[in-house]
């Protein structure tokens, strides 16, 4: 719940001051939860705490870890976006096809992130002045945007190699993004991840649109009436999501230079909206931080290492963060109550 000012939309010092408060609730018990599960995977596993595996853990979480950004920004707005998925795949894999036909590494990531803000832009129009659910919404254009992705590429894998077409220092700076190592230690995606997520912090807690977007998901009838346009927020934040997800099916295609339309990132979105619900965002709006979505994101990860540290099976792994997701749920609902 957002502290309100005058009028019923949240005075720019209870703003200042929100991110300490849900420190100590939300975020300090996400915090403590990622802590107990570090601890017990140190003793149950030997491989948990070793340099090399939790570089890999932050590896394995930079890509669920920079579409959760966005969905940070799109839930404390009051909407949700089911179709990151296959915005993931349609961005992916149109740059992957830019590459192959001989284009610059710029211009074909451009296109491809300017293809997830356009998907976005529609998710916007059609939640806002379209009047539809964005739960109905996003859902068709996750069916429409994976069939044009099938459309696009015709149902045959996309890779990205020389052989097809890419030119040699492009796919090298391409696959630097994926697969390579800042000083030859962290992880190119994880570097990704942190700069999105830290400018994702600053936008939020430390501007005009941030105090907008927590306004707007707390009560959207008050900020109209404080004169914020209500229908352009909801948009710009479904156009981040667009984009940040696009950019991340491309770097996914930069790390594994090969993905096909059918297959890749389906499912993504339970993830992508597990991690940002653990991390404390509400999915009635108004409520959530960066650092709360990273503490969420990590949770997931780590007990996705873990899971495979010892030995479960894929399908157990699907149980867990189907559990999970109706803890999470349920805690935000009850908690909400109480509140």
């Amino acid at each position: 719940m957002v502290v309100t000012g005058e009028g019923g939309v949240a005075s720019p010092m209870a703003h200042r001051l929100a991110p300490l408060r849900l420190l100590r609730a939300r975020e300090s018990g996400v915090f403590i939860a990622l802590f107990v599960i570090c601890v017990f995977l140190s003793f149950a596993t030997d491989g948990f705490l070793t340099s090399v595996n939790l570089f890999n853990v932050g590896r394995q979480i930079s890509l669920l870890g920079i579409m959760s950004v966005g969905m940070t920004f799109v839930l404390i707005s009051g909407e949700v976006d089911l179709s990151v998925g296959s915005t993931y795949a349609f961005g992916g894999l149109l740059s992957g096809m830019f590459l192959t036909a001989g284009y610059g590494l710029t211009s074909s990531i451009c296109v491809g992130v300017l293809a997830g803000a356009a998907i976005g832009l529609i998710n916007g129009l059609l939640s806002t002045y379209g009047r539809l659910p964005s739960l109905i919404a996003t859902l068709g254009m996750l069916s429409i945007v994976r069939g044009a992705a099938l459309i696009m590429t015709n149902g045959q894998p996309v890779t990205v190699n020389v052989h097809n077409g890419a030119l040699p220092d492009v796919l090298s700076a391409f696959e630097f993004m994926g697969q390579g190592y800042l000083i030859g230690v962290v992880p190119m995606q994880l570097v990704f991840f942190a700069a999105i997520a830290a400018v994702a912090w600053v936008v939020l807690s430390s501007t005009n649109f941030g105090f907008r977007v927590f306004a707007v998901g707390g009560s959207a009838k008050a900020a109209r009436v404080a004169g914020i346009d209500v229908n352009r927020v909801k948009i710009s934040a479904l156009i981040l999501m667009g984009a940040l997800a696009a950019f991340a099916g491309i770097l996914s295609l930069a790390f594994l230079p090969s993905g096909q339309a059918g297959r890749t990132g389906l499912g993504l979105e339970l993830d992508v909206i597990a991690a940002t619900i653990v991390g404390g965002s509400s999915l009635s709006g108004g409520e959530g931080t960066i650092l709360g979505t990273i503490l969420g994101v990590l949770i997931i990860g780590v007990m996705r290492n873990g899971l495979v540290l010892m030995g479960f099976s894929p399908f157990v792994q699907e149980l867990m963060i189907g559990l999970v997701i109706i803890i999470a749920v349920g805690i935000d609902k009850w908690s909400s109550r109480i509140r």
